[in-house]
Formats: C-alpha cells, structure tokens, sequence
C-alpha cells in the first residue's frame, strides 16, 4: 500500500510569538503568526490594519495564520475578503492554519483551497464546516482536534489529505466526500458518530490503528485504491454494508467491539481480516469476495453469517476461532476453503459449495454438521469431541427465503459430488459419512475405524478392469471395493498392470501391513450398518493384505492363504469355487473310467466236498479281485457309472458301487475335496446376497 509523502511544510517555518503585551486585547505569548508587516497575529492586529489588511486581500491569494485564535466573526471576515465575485464561493491559494483555534461554527462550505490547506494541530471548539469544499492541493489535518465534530460532507480532496492523530470529539461527517488522493486517517480517534457513507477514496487509504468509540459507516462507501485499516478498533457498532473494495482491503489485527456488517459488500481485490477480533456479530451475507479472502487466526466471540457469500478465489479460515454457535452458509467458493487449525466451541452447521475444503486439524468441541457441494475434503487429523456428520447435498442450498444459492462458479460442473480426500489421524468414533465418495480417502491411521458410520451411497474405488498380462499369464480381477492406499501399493510394483491409481506427489505410502488392519475395521463397520456384500468386499481386501505381507505373516499362513485364494477367493468366489469343483467332478470321472472301475462284475464260486454216503455239504463262496480293464475303458456305461460315483462323492455319500483299488482311494479323495468345493461355493453365495 502507498505511504503517505512527509507532512508539507508552510511557507514560514518558524512560529514567532506576538509581541508580549499584558493587555487583555493581546495575551502574553500568543503563539499566532505575525500578519506580514504587523507585529501581532490577526487576531491582535487594531481594527484599522485588520481592515486594511483583508482589504488588499484577493480570492486565491496565500495565507499563513498558524496559531491564530479565531473567533466566528474573525474568520467569516477572512473567508468573505477571499470570496470569488464571479462564483461566490471562496477561494484560497495555500493556507497555513496549523495550531489554530476555532471558536464557534467555521464556515469552509464550498471554499476552494488551490494549494495546500494545512490544518495541523488546530482545535475546532465547534463544528467546523468543510461541506462541498475543495482541497485541490495537499490538506493537513494531523493531530487537529475536533471537539464538536466535524462535517465533510461532499467536501472534494483532489490530493493527500491528512488526518492522522487527529481527534474528532463530535460527529465527524465525511459522507459522500470525494478523496482523489492518498487519504491518511491513521491513528486517528473518532469519540462520536463518524460517518463516511457514499464516500469515495479514488487513491489508497489509511486508517491504521484509528479508533472508532462510536458509531462507524462506511455504508456504499468506495475505494477504488487500496484500503487499510490495520490494527483499527471499532468500540461501536461498524457499518460497511454495500461498500466496494476495488483495490486490497486490510483489516488485519483490528478489532471489532460492535457488531460489523460486511452485507452485501463487494471485495475485487483481496480481503485481508488476518488475527481481526470480532466481538460481536459479524455479518457477510450475500458478500462478494472476488479475490483471496484470508480470515486466518481470526476470532469470532460471537455470531458470524456468511450466508449467500460468494467466493470467486480461495476462502482461508486456518486458525480461526468460533466460539459460539455458527451457522456458516450457505457460501459459494469458486477456490479452496481453508478451515485447517480452526475452533469451533460451539454447534457448527457448515454449508459450503467449493471446489476443496480443508479441515486438517481442526477441532469440533460440539455438534457439526458439514454439508457440502462439489467439494473435496481433507479431514487429517481433525479432532471431533461429539458427533459430527459430513453429507453430500444433492440440490443447491436454499436460503432462509426459499431463494436458491446461486452457484455461478460451477455453472459448467453439474455433477455436485463430494469426496474425502484424507481421513488420516482422525478418532472415527463420532463421524457419520452420507452419500460421500471415498475412492480417494486415505484411512491408514484412522483411530476407531470400525465405529465410522456410513450412510446412503458411500463409493469407494475398484479394481481395474479387463484381462492384463502380467509376469507370463494373463490376469483378470473380479470387481470389489478397494482403497486408494491399496491401488498406490500396487501401482509401485515392479509387475504393476495398468490401472493401479499412483499416489499424489508427497503422499506417505504404506504397505500391505498398515492396510490389512484397515481393511478389518471397515469391514466390521459394514457388518454393523447389516451391510453384508460389502462387508465381504473388505474381508477380500484384509485377506489380500494378509497374503501379500511378508512381514508380520508368516510363510506357512501365506501358502495357506493363497491356496484359499486360490480355491474360492476366500470363500467369497462362487465362481471359482464351482470351477474348481466341476474341474474335480470331471477329473474323478475320468480317474474312475481309467483306473477305478473293473473290467467286469465279479463272480462268485461255490465249492465244497460231498461226505461219502451223504450228509451235511458246506460251500466256501470266494470272490474275484477286481481287475482294472484292458479294453476299451472309455463308454457309455462305465461313463454313467463313474458319473454315479461322483455325485455321491459331492453330497459325502457312497454309491455302492463296485470299484478298483485305485477306484476306491480316487472315491475316497473326492468324498473329502468335491464337499469342501460345494460348500466354498455355497458360503460365497451366501456372503453375496444375505442381509
């Protein structure tokens, strides 16, 4: 922001006293300046050469009456000799009136000041007029005392004009006043009423560290320059309603005692309320913010509305404080919302349309509701005391009205989808997720997992689709629900097939250790909510985990894990249980064609001897072995009765039928494998459909 030039100096630098006279016509030590050619100040001057000496006056000629105790009357003779004929209007060339005193009403209405008017270090013991006035050169007012206030109303600075220090005891009226140049009221006290409504600030503005003990408004007041008003304090109540700020705005560090009202203002450049203090209301419905909007380490003690603002860049809220209940919204940012570091003391409702908002470690000490519009959010380590819900809203906000938000910024996005972006380091104890999109959340480090809520549609993300060649043989995953942290696990492989997400620059990898817990405590949550297919998709997900982790499992788990992989995908492959089962079937028939099933029926002989003379005969009844055939092995009845054999094996039933030695270990391997197929097969299907 532009600095303000040095203070200008008057023509004379020096002050020289009057003459010391004990008369009551001429105080001793006067501090006013001597009229040129007198030995007194105006003020002292006999009437004789007062009159002659307003005489020879002319409108637009120099004056100096620095320190000049004026009365009324002095000083109306004074503007009268310098009264243009033509317009009517005084008029003055520079005009040196530092340290003066005013008695009474000053009448400056409508003079014109063609140089500088210095004004510095004066006291107006009334309310000095200055309405319609026109400071065409530099105007000085620092450290000038107003002590009934003052009145600038319409009044035209063309150049610098300042005030700094300067204090206004009465009213201090600036509305629709014109400042052309840099305008300084820094360190500037207002005790009363000031008023700088439809104001216009054509170059930068300063009211640093100026104080407001009253009623402020800068109400449709604009400032085409920059504007600050660091480290300002407002002890009444602050009106900016309608303001325009087409250059920066800085209120960094000021703080606000009153209520502030930001309604309807319109910021095109940056908005700046760094560590600002708002101790009461704070109001920015319908607010523009064209540019960046930083609120970081602000404090709201009280309400804040940021109903209907619009935010066309980013809306930075880091290390802010709320600490009474807020209802932040319904707000539309183009940017980023940054609530990273932030406090909310009391019950939150956030209603946001933005393209990001982020939440790293912000603390919630109540209930909060977020719901949002097209944004993606970050929660790491965000820490939330009581329930806390983040919902997506499929319709545009409605305001209290019935009016809907406008959503300009996202005119050619219609889909107003949410996603969490990190749900890292948080306790999910008391977070309930509602129609969110979770195929980009990192969970890992996520405390109490298993207790996340999740309501409506929750999307995660999924396996690549399609058949890939990987390492000599083709590769076909079956879709299931998938973490973002697995697909940056996977894509890092040396073997990785295409389709495996990589991780964003400067994300924490982590490997099939960290995420097999993960995997477990969100399957636990599906098993919660009774959703059961999708608790099935995350118990893939761990058991994948567990296989692949050559760290914290070990080696014979492993070959066990991948022969249940293998065999039915964890009991959850229905498919590929009864492949495998129907590849048995197939093989036992074939075996038992071959090798199980004799070559004829076997037959039974009786022998035995006849006791001479008759008697009792006894017969031995012997059997033949079966014998594996020779022939051909391969027809329609050995099919059919290897066909038999089989199935019984499937339900562990024997069929009684006759076999070889071979026939019955191959029957026997089958009644312990083909049971185990079918029932893999049956858990998978009950893991797919039951509630």
């Amino acid at each position: 922001m532009a600095q303000p030039s040095p203070e200008p100096s008057p023509t004379q630098p020096s002050w020289p006293h009057c003459g010391q006279d004990s008369s009551s016509e001429r105080p001793f030590g006067c501090p006013g300046i001597h009229v040129a050619g007198h030995t007194a100040c105006l003020a002292h001057l006999g009437d004789s050469d007062r009159s002659t000496y307003l005489a020879s006056l002319a409108p637009g000629a120099d004056i100096d009456h620095r320190g000049t105790p004026f009365t009324e009357l002095l000083l109306n003779a004074l503007v009268h000799a310098l009264r243009d004929p033509a317009t009517g209007h005084p008029r003055l060339g520079a005009a040196a009136f530092g340290s003066a005193t005013f008695e009474g009403r000053p009448e400056f209405g409508s003079a014109t000041f063609e140089s500088y008017a210095w004004f510095g270090s004066a006291t107006f013991e009334g309310r000095p007029e200055f309405g319609s006035a026109a400071f065409e050169g530099r105007a000085w007012f620092g450290s000038a005392t107003f002590e009934s206030g003052a009145d600038f109303g319409s009044a035209a600075f063309k150049d610098y004009a300042g005030f700094m220090s300067a204090t206004f005891e009465g009213y201090a009226g600036f509305e629709a006043a014109t400042f052309k140049g840099y305008a300084d009221f820094g360190s500037a006290t207002f005790k009363d009423d000031a008023d700088f409504g439809s104001a216009t600030f054509k170059g930068d503005t300063g009211f640093g560290s100026a104080t407001f003990k009253n009623y402020t408004r800068f109400g449709a007041a604009t400032f085409k320059g920059d504007a600050g008003f660091v480290c300002a304090t407002f002890e009444g109540d602050a009106a900016f309603q309608s303001a325009t700020f087409e250059g920066d705005a800085g209120f960094g560090l000021a703080t606000f005692k009153g209520g502030a009202g930001f309604e309807a203002a319109t910021f095109e450049s940056g908005a700046r309320f760094r560590a600002t203090t708002f101790k009461d209301y704070a109001g920015f419905r319908a607010t523009t913010f064209k540019d960046y909007a930083g609120f970081e380490a602000t404090t709201f003690k009280s309400d804040a509305d940021f109903g209907s603002a619009t935010f066309k860049s980013d809306a930075d809220f880091g290390s802010a404080t709320f600490k009474r209940a807020l209802s932040l919204g319904p707000l539309v940012c183009a940017g980023r919302v940054t609530l990273s570091g932030a406090v909310f003391g009391g019950p939150v409702t956030l209603a946001i349309a933005a393209r990001r908002l982020e939440c790293r470690r912000t603390r919630w000490s109540s209930t909060a509701e977020v719901r949002l519009r097209h944004a993606t959010v970050d929660f790491a380590r965000a820490v939330f005391e009581y329930p806390l819900t983040i919902a997506a809203e499929p319709d545009p906000f409605v305001l209290s009205d019935g009016r809907q938000v406008t959503e300009e910024p996202f005119t050619g996005s219609p889909d107003p989808a949410v996603h969490i972006a990190s749900l890292r380091g948080v306790d999910a104890a008391h977070l309930v997720l509602a129609d969110v999109g979770l195929a980009e959340c990192l969970f890992t480090g996520t405390v109490h997992l298993d207790q996340l809520r999740l309501e409506g549609t929750c999307s995660f993300d999924t396996v690549p689709s399609g058949t890939h060649w990987q390492s000599g043989h083709l590769v076909r995953f079956t879709q299931r629900r998938t973490l973002a942290e697995e697909h940056h696990w996977r894509a890092s492989q040396p073997t990785a097939i295409p389709g495996w997400h990589v991780p964003v620059c400067g994300a924490v990898q982590v490997g099939p250790a960290q995420l097999a817990p993960v995997y477990r405590a969100l399957r636990k949550a599906f098993e919660d909510s009774k959703n059961e297919p999708g608790a099935a998709d995350f118990y893939y997900g761990e058991m994948e985990m567990r296989r692949h982790d050559r760290t914290g499992t070990i080696r014979a788990e492993r070959g066990l894990l991948y022969g249940y992989w293998l065999l039915s995908g964890y009991g959850l492959r229905a498919s590929r249980a009864l492949g495998w089962l129907a590849a048995a079937m197939l093989a036992t028939i074939v075996l038992l064609m071959v090798f199980g099933l004799p070559k004829d029926g076997t037959k039974q002989e009786a022998t035995g001897t006849v006791p001479p003379g008759g008697g009792r005969v006894t017969f031995e009844i012997g059997k033949d072995d079966p014998r594996t055939p020779t022939g051909h092995r391969f027809t329609g009845e050995r099919f059919d009765k290897a066909l038999n054999v089989t199935l019984n094996s499937v339900v562990f039933r024997s069929a009684d039928q006759e076999l070889t030695t071979a026939g019955t270990y191959i029957e026997m391997t089958s009644r312990l494998a083909e049971p185990v197929l079918l029932a893999f097969a049956v858990l998978a299907v009950r893991n797919r459909v039951k509630r």
